[in-house]
């Protein structure tokens, strides 16, 4: 589905009608003053006509040779006149009036010619006739100027409104740009309650919905963690007591006898069952959250513990390389716990699918990222794929539950890390890499002294 913007269908919504609005009104007041303009200039041309006309009647008009009234300053906007006799002809007319009458036919009124708006006294004690015409050019000019004077500050005025009008709509969604903020802050590890922001009505019940949904997700995901802790108290010591019990009595019976091998099997399968069920309570509390925490740890400082509590179990530290590329610490946000748990599966994951001879290769690289490498056979694709699912093995016949991935998987997701899964290794045909990367590490390298 395509993405869309409140504010922008806002103030695209609100521009519309406002620029229709405005330019509806600038053509209603478009044709208003038009009609003005022409009525105000018909009302002159009107009276001019008729102030001539009484003045040819007070003074008949004598024949002379010339019959043009020089008037100074005449222009093509000038008003221009023609007495005209019974006859039809122009007996005395302005120097910008045509020779022959404005128009052949003599009616009292209104009559437009292409050059002029002629208007026609009515005749009075006289036989003549006044025709005063107001050029074409001067009336359409005014008519255009009245016009703009009154259309163009409306629209002029557009992009004034259309600023307006956004700045106005985003400083009114500003409060629900703070709760999309505080709703976006929350869900990684910071599950408390939305604060007051002073949001109109029509948010608060948004923001009350978002806080029960925060209140319940909190006891559920609280719910979730002291049901693993319990699980975990119940029942490690249970399984350790019976591990405990169980080498006791191997020791008490003789080495080579069938009761002994017996007892050999049942400490085998209990520590299978023991190492299940710690992976099964390992992924509970992946999936119940317990790395959403946030703080400041040294990602090398965890390694190393891991890697130095790995060397006491026989076999597992001496099949671990670790290059540190000179690299002292890397510092990154997340759970230490967490981490621990993470990178022990790696290890863990390593150690079990790999071969006895060839060790374990953990690489720190430049950038801050954690390369963990063993040899097996080259994995598909596919297989690659559904590595971090439950109980996954990559079609090994090893011993692993198939929970190590997916525990990983599922703390590495709760604090942003990656994990990249690498088939075969880079110039071979075989061999596993899987590579964890922190968002934004703060990485510190150790000096030529240090060193």
């Amino acid at each position: 589905m395509k993405n869309w913007s409140l504010a922008t269908r806002i103030v695209s919504g609100v521009l519309c009608v406002v620029t229709l609005s405005l330019l509806a009104l600038s053509i209603a007041v478009a044709g208003f003053t038009r009609y003005e303009i022409t009525e105000r200039l018909d009302n002159s041309l009107q009276e001019v006509s008729e102030r001539l006309q009484a003045i040819i009647t007070i003074q008949p008009h004598k024949t002379q040779s010339d019959n043009v009234a020089w008037v100074p300053d005449v222009g093509p906007r000038t008003l221009a006149y023609q007495v005209v006799d019974q006859s039809g002809h122009v007996i005395l007319r302005s120097q910008n009036a045509p020779v022959q009458p404005f128009v052949p036919d003599i009616h009292t009124g209104f009559a437009n010619t292409p050059l002029f708006r002629v208007y026609i006294a009515a005749p009075m004690a006289t036989a003549y006739r006044v025709l005063v015409g107001e050029p074409t050019l001067h009336r359409r000019g005014a008519t255009w100027r009245a016009t703009a004077i009154a259309v163009l500050p409306i629209l002029i005025f557009l992009p004034v409104i259309w600023v307006l009008v956004r700045l106005i709509v985003r400083r009114d969604l500003r409060p629900l740009n703070r709760l999309h903020d505080e709703m976006q802050s929350r869900g990684s590890g910071n599950l408390t309650p939305i604060p007051s922001l002073n949001l109109p009505v029509e948010l608060v019940s948004i923001q009350n919905a978002v806080n029960t949904l925060l209140s319940r997700l909190k006891t559920a995901l609280a719910t979730e963690r002291s049901f693993a802790a319990s699980a975990a108290h119940e029942l490690r010591n249970p399984l350790g007591a019976l591990l405990a019990q169980v080498q006791m009595l191997g020791r008490m019976l003789p080495a080579e006898s069938a009761a002994n091998k017996r007892v050999d099997i049942i400490a085998d399968s209990t520590r299978k069952l023991a190492r299940t069920v710690e992976k099964l309570l390992q992924f509970s509390r992946a999936s119940s959250g317990v790395a959403f925490r946030r703080d400041r740890f040294d990602l090398l400082a965890v390694l190393y513990a891991l890697v130095d509590d790995l060397w006491h179990r026989p076999h597992d530290g001496e099949r671990i390389d670790l290059e540190t590329n000179s690299i002292g610490h890397i510092f990154v946000h997340g759970d230490m716990d967490a981490t621990g748990i993470l990178l022990r599966n790696l290890l863990e994951n390593a150690l079990l699918h790999g071969t006895l001879e060839t060790p374990v290769k953990v690489v720190v690289q430049q950038d801050g990222s954690i390369n963990v490498m063993n040899d097996c056979a080259a994995l598909a694709s596919d297989t690659l794929a559904q590595l971090t699912s439950p109980f996954v093995r990559g079609g090994t016949s090893s011993r692993g539950s198939g929970l190590g991935l997916a525990i990983a998987s599922n703390i590495a997701r709760q604090m942003n890390a990656r994990l990249q899964f690498h088939s075969p290794l880079g110039g071979s045909i075989r061999g596993l890499c899987v590579s964890l990367s922190f968002p934004e590490p703060e990485i510190i390298i150790l000096s030529e002294e240090t060193e």
